[in-house]
């Protein structure tokens, strides 16, 4: 029997739950128009997807979005948009987090993200406790500073190699079905919940059914 001992968690949608209709309405607030479709969840194109990849800048990403609605913007204008996108951190998710570390367990984040999120992320208000996020995980990755995206395999060999997990002792949750689809053909364990969902009890049965 195979033991999982990584537990690889994605974050908007598993940690923090998503509204991706309040974050199409701010975009489309700032001047946005087409902010529907290139918000599109499976295909982040032009400079959504390229802040995500890490290609271009905070600060550029600001400049072009200006330039798309019209008027100059702030970092301030985007990270509000960008944020939109956040709707709870449910307080049970963090409560597991920190009780999966003591059992054991080595948690990594793995995430498809940008820096305006990680502004958030990554600081002190994160929970409302003065913790970041990183303060509930072993090691962290995101996509702008990786250079890669899920459902991109380069993306999951790349954490694999860096922590020397191997695929059958990883449990992988993402509320992506590509990125699970991905992460499963490597070899890796997946668990796909939906975005909000309460994952917290079902995450136990897949830790501990048996791998034959």
């Amino acid at each position: 029997m195979d033991r999982i001992n990584n537990i690889v968690f994605d974050f908007g949608g598993v940690i923090v739950t998503l509204d991706h209709a309040e974050a199409v309405r701010r975009f489309k607030s700032l001047g946005l128009k087409d902010a529907d479709e290139r918000l599109d969840p499976y295909t982040q194109g032009d400079i959504f997807g390229e802040l995500e990849l890490g290609r271009i800048s905070a600060e550029e990403f600001t400049e072009r979005l200006g330039e798309l609605c019209g008027r100059p913007l702030t970092f301030e204008d985007s990270l509000h948009a960008w944020l939109g996108y956040c709707k709870e951190l449910p307080e049970r998710n963090l409560q597991k987090l920190i009780q999966l570390r003591k059992q054991g367990y080595r948690l990594i984040l793995l995430s498809n993200t940008n820096p305006f999120m990680w502004h958030w992320a990554d600081s002190p208000d994160f929970d409302g406790k003065g913790n970041p996020v990183g303060h509930y995980f072993d090691s962290v990755y995101v996509s702008y500073k990786v250079g890669v995206m899920k459902p991109d395999p380069t993306f999951f060999w790349h954490v694999l190699m860096h922590e020397q997990a191997l695929p059958f002792e990883t449990l992988f949750i993402d509320d992506g079905p590509r990125n699970v689809a991905a992460a499963s053909q490597l070899g890796i364990n997946t668990y796909c919940p939906l975005n909000g969902e309460d994952w917290t009890e079902t995450i136990d049965r897949y830790l501990h059914r048996e791998h034959h």
